[in-house]
């Protein structure tokens, strides 16, 4: 076995644990803000959707940071900076007294993490370009499979532990990542002596920046329809279910179908992606998430949203593996991890603007109007993407020759 599939297999489980871990919070998040002292559906709606984005605006901030020192001293140790940063801060968060503690606890975590860009970007620079397709598909069945079933695993913890509890082990998780990725990532030594490109001349070095900046957008807009829904999900699973003693647990188990049905899909889809081209994957999966968001917003009953959820993880499956995969294609490798870089900052923002305006939304229109948006948002950036990246499929040859 060579080097880049041992570390793409120590990568994958990180990065299950980390998911995992972290995705805990989706669904007791809002009854960990009421039990923090915030009353109100609308109230815990809008705290819920700014507690949860606050990570991300660090994370966008400090993102390409990270990625530069990464660029400069290796991946390695900032997977172990960022995995322990997280074990640190999500234990504390079980000790949180009010919310705007909670606050303050996301927006340090998303200053010292980056855990999952940084993977990512190990694994994009390692791995051979007619592999990366497979190798980004299997790690993102990781990233996503662990995030949308960690809310099960977190739905059941609160049963048992406590919401405090469930951070603790959160935290716990993350200290495990931390251990396995000391003791199993190999790098090569990076050459420190190089100077570290500014902006202007990584972005000078894109063969393709007009494709690049479609493909920018995407991941934001993509981030941005599923983190519209997820601070909220759990709110609008108690106006569907009967069963009130038990929201949480069945907010985990909604959450739990996309997160089955990407770790599925994903290394299918990757392989795909390797034989036709990541930019058709890419197009069908943004228009096939589109048109199975809307119909999200006239479900009656818990288990018809758990459906709709099942299959909309089978398209984002394909999605920001074959960004990620155009990206492995199209950027010379002095500036590939930098690439990478910009495109986790802008998975970021979405992230934000997706936590924020969700919970604004729901609070102001009703969350079935959250669907509706997101679901037009994903059909007119496929639409996007067909005149700018399917129509001139150059990029997905990109600089091949070069590498």
């Amino acid at each position: 076995m060579e080097s880049w599939e041992k570390n793409l297999g120590v990568c994958w489980l990180a990065t299950l644990i980390v998911s995992l871990g972290m995705s805990q919070m989706a669904p007791i998040l809002p009854l960990y803000v009421e039990h923090l002292g915030v009353h109100g559906q609308a109230d815990i709606a809008r705290w819920s959707g700014i507690v949860f984005g606050l990570n991300f605006v660090s994370l966008a901030i400090f993102s390409p940071i990270w990625g530069r020192l990464s660029d400069q001293y290796g991946r390695r140790p900032m997977i172990l900076r960022a995995s322990f940063s997280l074990a640190v801060i999500m234990t504390c968060m079980g000790f949180a007294q009010n919310v705007w503690q909670l606050a303050g606890l996301r927006l340090m975590q998303g200053t010292l993490s980056g855990f999952q860009s940084t993977v990512v970007t190990l694994v994009g620079t390692q791995t051979p370009t007619e592999r990366a397709g497979w190798a980004l598909g299997v790690l993102f069945s990781a990233q996503v499979g662990g995030t949308l079933m960690g809310p099960l695993l977190g739905g059941v913890l609160s049963e048992f532990v406590g919401f405090r509890g469930n951070f603790f082990v959160i935290g716990i998780l993350c200290f495990l990542a931390f251990i396995a990725s000391y003791r199993f990532i190999y790098e090569k030594k990076i050459d420190t002596t190089q100077p570290a490109l500014d902006f202007h001349e990584v972005w000078s070095r894109l063969p393709h920046p007009r494709d690049t900046v479609c493909l920018l957008i995407t991941t934001l807009l993509l981030q941005l329809a599923l983190m519209a829904i997820q601070p909220i999900i759990t709110v609008y699973i108690s106006h569907l279910s009967a069963d009130a003693a038990h929201i949480a647990l069945v907010s985990g188990a909604v959450f739990a179908a996309s997160g089955l049905a990407s770790l599925l899909a994903a290394p299918k889809l990757g392989k795909i992606s390797d034989r036709i081209g990541p930019h058709k994957v890419l197009l069908a999966a943004l228009t096939a998430a589109g048109i199975i968001y809307i119909p999200q917003a006239f479900v009656s009953h818990a288990w018809e949203l758990g459906i709709l959820r099942f299959m909309l993880g089978m398209a984002v499956a394909g999605l920001l593996p074959s960004v990620n995969s155009l990206i492995k294609h199209s950027t010379p490798p002095a500036i590939t991890g930098r690439a990478f870089g910009f495109n986790q900052s802008a998975q970021y923002v979405g992230m934000f603007l997706g936590s924020m305006l969700g919970g604004q939304m729901a609070a102001a229109f009703g969350i079935q109007n959250v669907f509706l948006f997101t679901g037009g948002l994903l059909l007119a950036n496929a639409f996007w993407v067909y005149h700018t990246i399917y129509q001139h499929d150059e990029l997905f040859r990109g600089t091949d020759e070069e590498k």
